[in-house]
C-alpha cells in the first residue's frame, strides 16, 4: 500500500495537468473552471481505474503483471528519480534548454478550449486528459495484488485520484475558503517558485526516489 501512496504523489506531478492548472488560474473565474476540470478528471480516473482493476483481477493477466513489474524495475525508477533530483539541483535541465532552444509551438487545442472560459469545456478537457498514465497503471497493478474487497478497492481508487489531482484541489479549496486573499497568494507563490522552486523540486524528486526504493529493497531482501 505504501507504494500506491508514493505513486499517487508521483502521478500528481503530471506536466499536462500542471499546465492546465496554470492556464485556468490566469483566466476569469478560475474556481469554476478548475471545478469542471476536477469533476472530469475524477470521473475518468475512477472509472478507468475500476475497469482495469476489476477486469484484470483473478485473470492470467494478473499473474503476468506480477512478474513483469517487480522490485528491480521500481529500483530503476527510484534511481532515475534521484538522478533527476541531482540534475535539477545542479541546473542541468536549464543548461540543456539553453543549448537546445525549442522552436515556437502552436497552442494545443485543449489549451485553447480551456481559454474559452467555459466550465463545461473544462469538464470535457478534464475527461480527455485524465486517462491513466504510467504511475497510475503501476499503482493499479499494486492494487490488484492487494485483493481488497470491492468497496475498499473503489475507496482506494477514489483516494488515489484525490491525491493525483491535489494540484487542482489545493487552489480550488483556497478559492472557496479565502476568495479574496487567494489571488494575491497565488501571485506570491509564483514569485516564490521562480526563486526557490528548483531547490524544493530537487528535494521532492529525491524523497520520492528514496520512498520508492525502500519497499523495493525490502521486497528483494525478503525473497
Amino acid at each position: 500500500m505504501a507504494e500506491v501512496v508514493v505513486l499517487a504523489f508521483t502521478a500528481a506531478f503530471n506536466p499536462t495537468e500542471i499546465a492546465a492548472t496554470a492556464v485556468m488560474l490566469l483566466l476569469p473565474r478560475p474556481d469554476r473552471l478548475m471545478f469542471g476540470y476536477w469533476l472530469g478528471a475524477m470521473l475518468t480516473g475512477v472509472a478507468s481505474g475500476s475497469v482495469i482493476v476489476f477486469a484484470l483481477e483473478g485473470t492470467g493477466a494478473e499473474h503476468t503483471t506480477r512478474h513483469t513489474v517487480g522490485p528491480v524495475v521500481w529500483l530503476v525508477v527510484a534511481a532515475l528519480l534521484v538522478v533527476a533530483a541531482f540534475a535539477v539541483a545542479r541546473g542541468e535541465d536549464k543548461r540543456m534548454r539553453e543549448r537546445h532552444p525549442k522552436k515556437e509551438k502552436k497552442t494545443p487545442k485543449w489549451q485553447k478550449t480551456l481559454q474559452d472560459g467555459n466550465a463545461w469545456h473544462t469538464f470535457v478537457v478534464g475527461i480527455l486528459l485524465s486517462f491513466p498514465g504510467a504511475s497510475y497503471l503501476a499503482a493499479l497493478d499494486r492494487i490488484i495484488h492487494l485483493h481488497y474487497a470491492t468497496v475498499v478497492t473503489v475507496l482506494v481508487l477514489i483516494g488515489f485520484n484525490l491525491v493525483q489531482n491535489i494540484l487542482i484541489e489545493a487552489p480550488l479549496l483556497a478559492f472557496k475558503i479565502w476568495p479574496t486573499q487567494t489571488p494575491a497568494a497565488i501571485d506570491s507563490a509564483k514569485e516564490w517558485a521562480a526563486r526557490r522552486g528548483r531547490e524544493y523540486g530537487s528535494w521532492v524528486l529525491g524523497l520520492l526516489g528514496v520512498a520508492l526504493a525502500i519497499p523495493s529493497i525490502i521486497a528483494l531482501l525478503s525473497r
